[in-house]
């Protein structure tokens, strides 16, 4: 597999930052540059997606896993603190599985343990059928205005557009494939890492079962909701989002 394009800056301990569908390594911006100066940042853009584009894509949660596993290992990381948005949600729920051991702190971000993601406000099936019919850049306007209460009046917006026409056709087919293929409920009990998730409150892709049923099946977990957010908490309220996740970082 082609090395997958990544943004790697800050000193110290690594966190690694993982986008969701129709995602890009831009839509962390404002993590970035907050946490940079405590914290090697590590953002990658999944193949198919953001400056990820030429690379082939992945049909797969276990594939997208593995592609940025090989990008930390060709780094030489041993040992970083995870956070995974939406689809990125479910690709680091699969990294537990796969190298759970390195993995210090995981953060689930407004994500679920159901690839299929009941409750959405679409089903996976139609968003694929709609794809077809009206295209990736109207898609993508589509669904990322969904992911902000004030829909595209909201500050990063454009952010969230960007990413989205940056993707290929077969990446967004893709994505959503692998959306609908996977299933992580069962391993949730197997996850050991010390775990935050993070979900707004009027998120219209996951609902609350979603979110409830990952904080009640991860032993060592701890809920925060953020009022007022639908599913881009980290750029509807960046301030309040990263600090939750500096002090969750920063506890012993």
């Amino acid at each position: 597999m082609q090395d997958i394009f990544n943004e790697d800056v800050g000193k110290g301990t690594p966190l690694v930052l993982v986008h969701g569908f129709l995602g890009s390594s831009e839509m962390w911006r404002p993590q970035i540059k907050f946490f940079k100066d405590s914290f090697r940042v590590i953002a990658p853009a999944i193949p198919g997606f953001g400056k990820s584009n030429t690379i082939d894509s992945c049909d797969s949660i276990e594939c997208m896993a593995k592609a940025i596993l090989n990008l930390l290992e060709k780094k030489e990381i041993k040992n970083f603190n995870l956070l995974g948005h939406s689809m990125g949600g479910m690709i680091v729920q699969e990294m537990t599985k796969l190298a759970g051991n390195k993995i210090l702190k995981l953060i689930c971000y407004g994500t679920g343990p159901r690839g299929n993601i009941p409750g959405r406000f679409e089903t996976i099936d139609q968003s694929r059928e709609k794809l077809k019919t009206n295209g990736l850049e109207v898609t993508a306007n589509r669904i990322a205005k969904t992911w902000f209460v004030d829909e595209e009046r909201a500050k990063y917006f454009y952010l969230c557009n960007q990413a989205g026409k940056q993707a290929s056709m077969e990446a967004t087919d893709n994505g959503l494939i692998a959306m609908k293929n996977w299933d992580g409920v069962e391993n949730l009990k197997n996850i050991k890492n010390e775990t935050l998730i993070v979900w707004g409150d009027q998120d219209k892709a996951y609902n609350f079962d979603q979110i409830e049923t990952l904080s009640s099946n991860i032993p060592n977990s701890n809920l925060k909701i953020i009022n007022g957010c639908s599913h881009n908490v980290h750029l509807e309220k960046p301030d309040e989002f990263n600090i939750i996740v500096e002090e969750f970082l920063k506890r012993n």
